[in-house]
């Protein structure tokens, strides 16, 4: 029975193994035969980022020349020449203060002008080891019909009118202008301090302190004035920085006003 059974099993068992795999002669089992061919898989492309677009470069910022006014004397921009008087004529600011640099004539500015020439006095000492000084800074009307007086008595009209200011067209009466000699004062008010290392020094570095160099030699037919190397305007840096950067040199070409070579 054991043979029996063992036969039994061993038919069983054949025909297990034999729905799962074929036999050879041997008794080893061979591998089932795939019913068909698998299909190849296409390759997987990879996936590339779009090329994106070249940004425009931004445009360059323009300088706003309405940012202030020209006409309001109380604006450091306020254009005063001969043919533009200050209005009212006898305006005097109402920031004055006195200015802390050594003096000639003891200074007084607006208080944003009177900072900026501190800061260029302080600047000046520490790169050239020289010193400067105040020769006059804001005068009244009533200070300036002095000065204009004296220098017809002195002058004559055609020669005061080509070097002083008639009272309420002089830029000293609006607070922002300075007059700047050497200390000790070689060649004061006079037009070789240019020549001297203090004017050149201010001539290349004064807008760097929102001063512009007012009256340049080139343009007595714009200005109307005598070439005055110790006059300094406060415009401001914003606006000496782009009429230094653009070459431009008196405030009535940059605005596109008339050059005022005379009275009217």
């Amino acid at each position: 029975m054991l043979l029996v059974a063992a036969g039994i099993t061993a038919v069983v068992v054949g025909g297990a193994t034999g729905r799962a795999a074929s036999s050879t002669s041997t008794g080893q089992a061979q591998p089932a035969t795939p019913s068909g061919t698998p299909e190849p898989t296409a390759p997987v492309e990879p996936v590339r980022p779009s090329p994106s677009a070249t940004p425009e470069p931004a445009p360059a910022p323009t300088f706003d020349r309405a940012a202030h006014s020209i006409d309001d004397p109380n604006s450091i921009w306020v254009v005063v020449d001969k043919l533009r008087p200050l209005n009212p004529v006898d305006y005097s600011p109402d920031d004055l203060v006195d200015v802390p640099i050594p003096y000639a004539n003891e200074p007084r500015m607006r208080h944003e002008a009177s900072d900026a020439v501190v800061a260029l006095f302080a600047a000046f000492t520490a790169e050239t080891g020289l010193a400067l000084q105040s020769q006059s800074a804001y005068r009244s009307y009533d200070t300036q019909t002095n000065v204009y007086n004296k220098d017809i008595a002195n002058l004559g009209q055609a020669g005061a009118d080509l070097s002083t200011a008639r009272p309420g067209t002089s830029e000293h009466q609006t607070g922002l202008t300075i007059d700047i000699s050497a200390q000790p004062g070689q060649c004061s008010l006079a037009a070789c301090f240019g020549d001297t290392p203090h004017g050149q020094w201010l001539a290349a570095n004064a807008w760097r302190f929102g001063f512009l160099l007012r009256y340049p030699a080139d343009k007595v037919d714009v200005t109307g004035y005598e070439y005055e190397p110790w006059h300094f305007r406060y415009i401001g840096i914003d606006l000496a920085t782009e009429m230094h950067n653009t070459g431009v040199t008196t405030l009535e070409e940059f605005f596109g006003l008339p050059a005022a070579p005379n009275y009217n």
